[in-house]
């Protein structure tokens, strides 16, 4: 396993790509040059010469023209500088069989084989087949780099999903122990219905919500069980209704969603000897979309106004994972009106 990650290691080495790439240059002009079969150590220093001018065209050209000009839109100015880069690149191939090759290579007879047209064709070739390998590489990398943060923006997703999911139980828990505390110090005969109730709800939040996806049906059990549970806390002072409309089977929905919009009406609408106080609730579900409406009475001023801020952090979780489980396919409407508190939900379920 270890050598095998040294090879990939190796083949993925940019000095041993470009060094692989023009020994294969190399072998395949070696044998378009060659007089005969056999390969003559004139074949190999001509091959050798006729580079010398591919080179400085093609690095040029990748490492600063296609950077500095062709990636930034500068298009006129690029081809511009490439066509002069080309012109240079075969003046110093005609210079080089014409008179460097006898400096650097003294008793041999070099001559350009190749006119202008004919050289420029080499060039532009190696131009446009290195530039292709090039961009190719950085389509690549620039894909790599995508998924990568698609992968981490997925992970980041999931776990900012399950911190505000988690923190929808202790709120709950909170909320619910504190209403026991106050039953139990009356030593109010609700207390175990309550409690068996909360153990019902809490077997739910531990055990069946931990999906991404619950049954619609399972959310409103739990839903109803929680109703139920604060009917029994409130008794007969207030107006507690939980309608359901349409076909709740066989559709899928994120857990939890509900629990904070019930929690809010029942904390800041039924509380102390407010006359009046009610909280209704409505399900209605079709095929292609869902819509959970809650109301209820409004405390006294200084009860709203000290729930205001204490309170909002189950909104804004609800606020938060709406925005990552249902992108553009919801809308949380609130009313704050002057004696009653309305927030509707829609959830297109497409």
């Amino acid at each position: 396993m270890k050598r095998i990650f040294s090879i990939k290691r190796i083949a993925q080495n940019r000095w041993f790509q470009h060094l692989l790439f023009w020994a294969l240059s190399f072998y395949v002009l070696l044998r378009l040059f060659a007089y005969s079969d056999e390969i003559t150590k004139v074949d190999i220093i001509y091959t050798f010469l006729f580079h010398l001018s591919i080179w400085p065209a093609v690095y040029f050209n990748l490492n600063w023209l296609i950077p500095h000009y062709l990636r930034v839109g500068k298009y006129a100015l690029y081809f511009f500088l490439l066509a002069a880069i080309i012109c240079t690149a075969i003046g110093f191939n005609l210079l080089t069989f014409n008179y460097l090759s006898d400096l650097l290579f003294p008793g041999y007879y070099f001559i350009a084989y190749y006119g202008f047209w004919e050289i420029a064709q080499f060039i532009v070739a190696y131009i446009v087949i290195t530039s292709l390998i090039k961009l190719s590489k950085s389509w690549f990398k620039y894909r790599e780099m995508q998924d990568r943060l698609r992968r981490l923006e997925a992970e980041k997703t999931a776990t900012e999903l399950s911190a505000l999911k988690s923190q929808v139980n202790p709120h709950f828990l909170f909320n619910s122990l504190n209403n026991l505390y106050s039953l139990a110090l009356d030593h109010d005969k609700r207390t175990p219905d309550i409690i068996l109730r909360l153990s019902q709800t809490m077997r739910y939040l531990l055990y069946e919500s931990n999906a991404d996806f619950v049954p619609l049906e399972k959310e409103v059990e739990h839903l109803q069980n929680f109703v139920e549970m604060q009917r029994l806390r409130v008794g007969e002072k207030a107006s507690i209704s939980f309608e359901v409309q349409g076909e709740v089977g066989e559709k899928q929905i994120a857990p939890l969603l509900f629990l904070p919009l019930v929690e809010n009406g029942f904390k800041h609408g039924i509380k102390g000897d407010t006359e009046g106080a009610f909280i209704k609730m409505h399900l209605q579900v079709t095929d292609n979309q869902l819509v959970f409406k809650t109301e209820n009475n409004k405390g006294t001023l200084d009860e709203t106004v000290r729930d205001n801020q204490s309170g909002g952090v189950g909104l804004e979780n609800l606020r938060r994972r709406l925005d990552l489980l249902y992108p553009r396919k919801h809308q949380l409407d609130i009313v704050d009106g002057i004696a009653t508190f309305t927030v509707v939900l829609k959830i297109d379920l497409t």
